[in-house]
């Protein structure tokens, strides 16, 4: 696993911002981490980078111990915590270049221009920072990030601040990297693009992880599932009576042409039968998707913490 945690918990005085909270990364694998705000997210990172002292519990990354091999776990992260900061009157390859001289890995001048390619930042490497976009800027804090090969790169609100081109970019740079063999932990409000950027997830509520899925589980259609389903047809009111009274399902009149039933989805193909058979022509059938959003709301309570931890 690229990264295990077991039973962490940060305790201040009589509180508990964090209860024994345990999840594993694994290896080319991007997780999210989800939660309201003052969940206790943030605090999960700091102590997984050592920003912050964990009350107990264990953490490995790559399979070395954060407590037994300090320096060695640490080397297998690469982290943006907030916002990336630079030094704006250097350039983004002087900005690198110091990154890398201060890495306890060697890192060599292929492997910076190897990394700037893969953020799309070598054609401006040699401008000062000070000229770089926000976009531009949380690219070369990724860069700067895995420089040193880290099997592990953490992020934290990522996208803060990036307009929707932006973002976009940013979510194909980790699916990147995922795909290079790099895991990645990420958090983030942002729930419609972690649903596109994710394999996995946990939710955080109250300090405590309260579930863990993959995406796929989420958003795929069961069979069984009731949902609403929309069928556009020519004639709305003829449509909602014949299913009504043939199969006894709930229907709702959208307008002229739309009717909404609320039906499982092995169901569609008998009321588009039944339809069709009634001589009501049918032109659509559109599935309402279950969504990341639809799930977080469900299995949190929404309460609030004191404090955006």
């Amino acid at each position: 696993m690229a990264l295990s945690v077991k039973g962490i918990t940060k305790q201040i005085r009589s509180r508990k911002i964090v209860d024994q909270v345990s999840f594993e990364v694994k290896k080319g694998e991007v997780f999210g981490l989800l939660g309201p705000n003052g969940a206790g997210k943030t605090t999960i990172i700091r102590m997984i980078v050592s920003l912050m002292k964990r009350t107990s519990g264990e953490i490995f990354i790559n399979g070395k111990s954060l407590d037994k091999d300090f320096k060695g776990a640490l080397n297998e992260i690469g982290a943006i915590v907030e916002n990336p900061e630079f030094y704006p009157y250097m350039t983004g390859y002087q900005n690198l270049v110091h990154y890398k001289r201060m890495s306890r890995k060697p890192v060599s001048e292929e492997r910076l221009w190897e990394v700037a390619k893969l953020v799309k930042l070598e054609d401006a490497l040699k401008q000062k920072v000070k000229t770089y976009s926000l976009g531009m800027r949380q690219r070369l804090g990724v860069a700067q990030a895995i420089l040193h090969q880290p099997s592990l790169l953490i992020l934290d609100e990522p996208t803060n601040g990036l307009d929707p081109q932006g973002i976009r970019e940013f979510r194909g740079y980790l699916r990147e990297l995922a795909g290079s063999g790099v895991s990645v932990l990420v958090s983030s409000h942002l729930l419609s693009e972690m649903e596109l950027m994710c394999d996995r997830y946990a939710i955080i509520e109250k300090g405590k992880l309260i579930h863990i899925e993959t995406m796929a589980e989420t958003t795929t259609v069961k069979q069984d599932d009731r949902r609403d389903i929309l069928f556009a047809t020519d004639d709305s009111e003829s449509a909602k009576q014949t299913v009504e009274k043939q199969l006894h399902f709930p229907v709702s009149i959208v307008d002229d042409t739309r009717i909404l039933v609320s039906a499982a989805y092995k169901d569609a193909a008998v009321i588009n039968a039944t339809l069709v058979g009634s001589g009501c022509n049918v032109y659509e059938i559109h599935f309402e998707k279950k969504t990341l959003e639809d799930r977080f709301l469900e299995l949190t309570n929404h309460t609030t913490g004191e404090e955006n931890q």
